[in-house]
């Protein structure tokens, strides 16, 4: 079988290694880059750490507006897709790559795979969750890491045909993979300087709801200054989360405790955020690695499409802006219980490949 893999975006490219270990055993594979995360922080470190082949196509987009983007990765990758004329473009997550790959792929009627399907925060003003449902609604293997994912096709609109539950979710094959590389190989810790494990947080912000709102970067960056009562490293993602501090003067003011790093590599952050004493951040995917390395997550925003680690006691929900929640979280939130294997054992890579080779060229209509 020919599979057309697109990514675009940094979880994407975690997600991508195991998968594309196990495809290229017996498939042939084209790897598409968007181009949505571009620069090395972000990109090209991701390739050369996880041993990822290098992208048959770099489509080169950049950023823009969502609009504008997603346009200019849907006719881009249709003229991939027609010189290829793959048997299944497989797609991850919830990104604007995932969507334009998933729309492509349908309306040149190619069997689409989606990895990470069924995910729901029931939060529309999150461009996320936009592509996330589209993006199932056009899929025809819908690899679900989760029960709960599983449920939330049957019940939107009885989505069941081609739904797998593949076992856990490929993050934790990423994470199995490189957990001992990362000590091995990473300074980190010597590079922030002046912290200990288990001393210090980890914080990570980057969705809209809190960069676009100085009062809640001006909350989240004060709840880190001296109440926290620790250290604080801050890998700033680029371009959208650097010039918000710039523009609303928050980089002059930055706490002292508070060490602002550019973009940190797969295993310089997997060091970090293991030895970590909590996690603060807006990201999916680092409350879910979070919870693979059993540190506790405060999660600044209102809902999360992760519901199985707030249900599990590990990972508390306190908005972006609610300064002194942030604060009491920081100082006073603690597991309520043992940890539960939610993400698998690890193997799901393997799962998804099988279903692809023996499912692929499944070819019902689509459907948006």
């Amino acid at each position: 079988m020919k599979v057309v893999s697109i990514v675009g975006a940094r979880p994407q490219f975690i997600k991508c290694a195991p998968v594309s270990r196990e495809l290229r055993k017996e498939n042939e594979e084209i790897l598409v880059h968007t181009g949505q995360h571009y620069d090395h922080g972000m990109s090209e470190v991701f390739f050369e750490e996880l041993a990822i082949p290098k992208p048959d196509y770099n489509l080169g987009i950049g950023s823009g507006t969502h609009g504008r983007q997603t346009g200019a990765m849907l006719g881009a990758i249709e003229a991939v897709l027609e010189r290829e004329k793959p048997d299944v473009v497989l797609v991850y997550g919830d990104t604007n790559s995932t969507f334009a790959g998933a729309l492509a792929a349908v309306k040149l009627h190619i069997p689409v795979a989606h990895v990470e399907a069924g995910l729901r925060s029931f939060d529309r003003r999150m461009p996320e969750e936009v592509n996330r449902v589209l993006t199932d609604h056009a899929s025809d293997l819908l690899f679900c890491p989760t029960e709960t994912a599983v449920r939330n096709l049957a019940a939107e609109g009885g989505i069941t045909e081609g739904v797998f539950l593949v076992g856990g979710d490929v993050m934790m094959d990423a994470m199995n993979h490189n957990r001992a590389v990362a000590e091995e190989r990473s300074r980190i810790l010597d590079e922030v300087g002046g912290v200990s494990p288990g001393e210090y947080l980890v914080v990570t912000v980057h969705r809209p709801s809190n960069t676009d709102s100085p009062e809640n970067m001006a909350a989240v960056l004060g709840a880190l200054g001296g109440e926290a009562g620790m250290s604080a490293v801050f890998p700033v993602h680029p371009p959208r989360t650097r010039k918000c501090l710039s523009k609303y003067g928050l980089l002059a003011t930055m706490p002292e405790n508070v060490r602002v790093f550019e973009p940190l590599g797969y295993l310089d952050m997997l060091r970090l955020m293991a030895h970590a004493k909590k996690i603060l951040t807006d990201s999916g995917g680092i409350q879910k690695e979070a919870y693979m390395l059993g540190v506790p997550c405060i999660t600044l925003r209102e809902n999360t499409e992760w519901v199985e680690t707030v249900e599990a006691g590990w990972n508390v929900l306190v908005g972006g802006a609610e300064r002194e929640r942030i604060v009491s979280m920081i100082r006073e939130f603690a597991p309520a219980g043992d940890q539960f294997p939610l993400f698998g054992n690890g193997q799901a890579a393997a799962g998804i490949a099988k279903i692809i080779r023996s499912r692929g060229t499944t070819n019902r209509p689509p459907g948006v």
